[in-house]
């Protein structure tokens, strides 16, 4: 991880939220999963992909958690975080797309605790009423086969990096997170579908920019929440030749835990925490098919091998 959290007390960002409220920052609230996250920065372009990433929240409603970024020469490229208020202060980021991940780990940390609702870092589709999630580590093609797999028929997707979890008596019912997507610039390369959304993107510094999928899919290619059936799980591993292999809830929950959950944003990382997830992910698992896929293959023979398991065309 490029970056590091310290967990630091409320008095430590006490005087930087006074001054951050003060100043002069651009600033706006975003409604994430019910919850307010209030964004502060100087950076003009994070407040204009914020808004365009996330359902937008009542100015009248107040802030349960707080996001401030500033520069400092005498910091690294680091998070303070105080638990207690939910207020990260974030050093030096020149990326965006960590700020909204630090938005949607800020929110995971306030429901999981307080609410019984838990956050997972992948993504899911509604194919014909069918849920599928895709939960794989960093640069394993998750992003991509799960905009692969929405160009299938009747396909909905509802989050390409990050939803919410509520455990039932029955499936998982899952719920998206963001408005509209954060893509890469090479999306059209992969799946020409997509080349058309591409070319009316803004792109930042690091290849990525804020996109609404419907515009090229049509305006009923997302929906909002659904009940997961199938879960993938990704790796990428030359030295093993298989290329699909159907897993136990307790294989799967070993190799999410062996690789931290599969997200590298997690504002806390305590042995509390980190049991609370366990047990989350125990009872997540237990009602799904589950298959890993090593995605060594070109990302279209890869799609392929999904869509086989998943027995869809």
């Amino acid at each position: 991880m490029a970056y590091e959290v310290k967990i630091v007390s409320t008095s430590d960002v006490s005087n930087v939220t006074c001054a951050a409220c003060n100043g002069q920052f651009y600033s706006s609230k975003a409604d994430i999963h019910g919850v307010c996250i209030k964004l502060l920065t100087k950076d003009k372009t994070f407040i204009e992909m914020w808004n365009d990433n996330f359902s937008s929240m009542g100015d009248n409603v107040r802030s349960h958690g707080r996001i401030i970024c500033l520069n400092d020469e005498t910091k690294g490229v680091e998070v303070h975080y105080d638990p207690v208020t939910s207020i990260a202060v974030l050093y030096n980021f020149d990326y965006y797309g960590w700020v909204k991940s630090i938005a949607l780990a800020i929110v995971t940390d306030i429901l999981e605790d307080s609410h019984d609702l838990f956050a997972v870092h992948g993504a899911a589709l509604d194919l014909d009423g069918r849920g599928v999630c895709i939960i794989a580590p960093s640069k394993t093609g998750k992003t991509t086969q799960s905009w692969g797999l929405l160009r299938t028929q009747n396909a909905h997707l509802i989050t390409d990096d990050w939803f919410f979890v509520r455990l039932t008596g029955r499936r998982p019912r899952i719920y998206g997170s963001e408005r509209n997507c954060y893509i890469d610039a090479d999306i059209g390369d992969v799946w020409e579908e997509y080349t058309p959304l591409v070319t009316t993107t803004k792109f930042d510094n690091k290849g990525r920019g804020i996109a609404n999928v419907r515009w090229v899919m049509g305006q009923d290619s997302t929906v909002t929440t659904a009940s997961i059936r199938d879960v993938i799980l990704l790796k990428r591993d030359k030295d093993d030749p298989r290329t699909v292999i159907d897993l136990t809830p307790e294989e799967a929950l070993e190799y999410l835990v062996r690789n931290d959950f599969c997200n590298p944003h997690q504002m806390v990382r305590d042995e509390r925490k980190i049991a609370l997830r366990t047990e989350f992910y125990r009872k997540f698992l237990k009602d799904c098919d589950i298959h890993m896929i090593n995605t060594v293959p070109p990302a279209k023979e890869t799609q392929d091998l999904i869509r086989k398991v998943l027995g869809t065309q």
